[in-house]
């Protein structure tokens, strides 16, 4: 198999990562007119649109396209993806009620673990040696970056909650690579449509209400931009590197999101930010090296498998 597929995914992972990043901050500022609940929504709804824009506009100029489309077949992980994705939200947001920002913010990253176990055990992805270590790295990397004090390693049910959500996008992380064949845009459409309108119903129910209507549409852009877009490149990631890997490099967003929330609020990071950064480089160096995987890739190439 030709190392230019693997550094193409390689770019599309970091590009979803660093399009992912601008929500933090640009979320950060937003939260003041419009509830979190239905802010999700919209950032879901946001992607849906914006992609589907895009589709309609290709279908309009008649643009022609190799992508095959979603069937039948594929139903049962397009279903699990959207129900996860509206799941995982609400765990997280219901253990924020009774955990530290602290403890959820270390927490969070379980995801990149969730997703490589949950790739090893169910889905049968070859995971190596190197890329185990790469992950344990880039774990401790977002949990130094996370980290404020001991205390954030006292776990509650907030915390199981929150361990939940992880496990949740862990999964979905792993249902939409069994899709990532399948053109990508109507996934970004699918995801964002039916699982925004599941927040923003959830939203609604709970009682949360918008506070300012331009909120809403300057929220839509940022889900264009930060969820369409990135679900899109991160999509065209898994087909060239697999779930568990895709998931180890987006693990950069972390990072991306602190420098920017350092051009915008004029926070310098803690000291402790650059050794994270050096463990975050080392693994996805391990990442990267995973022969074990490079092997499984060019097989799966030369079968015509579907990972």
């Amino acid at each position: 198999m030709k190392e230019a597929p693997i550094k193409t995914g390689i770019f599309f992972a970091v590009l979803a990562a660093a399009l992912y990043a601008v929500s933090s901050p640009l979320s950060k500022v937003l939260l003041d007119e419009l509830p979190p609940t239905l802010m999700a929504g919209f950032l879901y709804i946001g992607a849906g649109l914006g992609m589907g824009t895009i589709a309609l506009f290709r279908r309009c100029r008649k643009t022609a396209t190799a992508e095959a489309k979603l069937t039948r077949r594929e139903l049962p992980y397009t279903v699990a993806m959207i129900l996860l994705d509206i799941a995982a939200p609400i765990c997280l947001l219901f253990g924020l009620r009774s955990t530290s920002a602290a403890n959820a913010s270390l927490l969070n990253n379980f995801e990149i673990v969730a997703t490589a176990i949950i790739a090893l055990a169910v889905f049968k992805e070859k995971i190596g040696g190197r890329l185990w270590l790469g992950i344990l790295l880039i774990t401790l990397s977002c949990a130094l970056l996370s980290l404020e004090d001991v205390s954030s390693f006292r776990f509650s049910a907030g915390s199981l909650l929150i361990l939940a959500a992880c496990v949740c996008w862990g999964v979905e992380n792993n249902c939409t690579r069994k899709i990532s064949s399948k053109d990508p845009m109507q996934i970004v459409v699918l995801k964002g449509i039916f699982s925004g309108l599941g927040s923003i119903v959830i939203g609604l129910i709970a009682g949360e209400r918008v506070g300012a209507l331009w909120s809403v549409f300057a929220v839509l852009g940022v889900g264009f931009v930060a969820y369409g877009l990135s679900i899109f490149f991160y999509v065209h990631a898994q087909r060239r590197l697999g779930a568990a890997r895709t998931s180890a490099y987006y693990a950069v967003s972390p990072f991306i999101g602190t420098l920017l929330s350092l051009a915008l609020f004029r926070e310098m990071p803690h000291f402790t930010y650059f050794i994270a950064l050096a463990l975050m480089a080392a693994g996805a160096w391990l990442s990267s090296a995973d022969r074990p995987l490079l092997k499984r890739r060019k097989k799966d190439s030369e079968t015509g498998q579907d990972a």
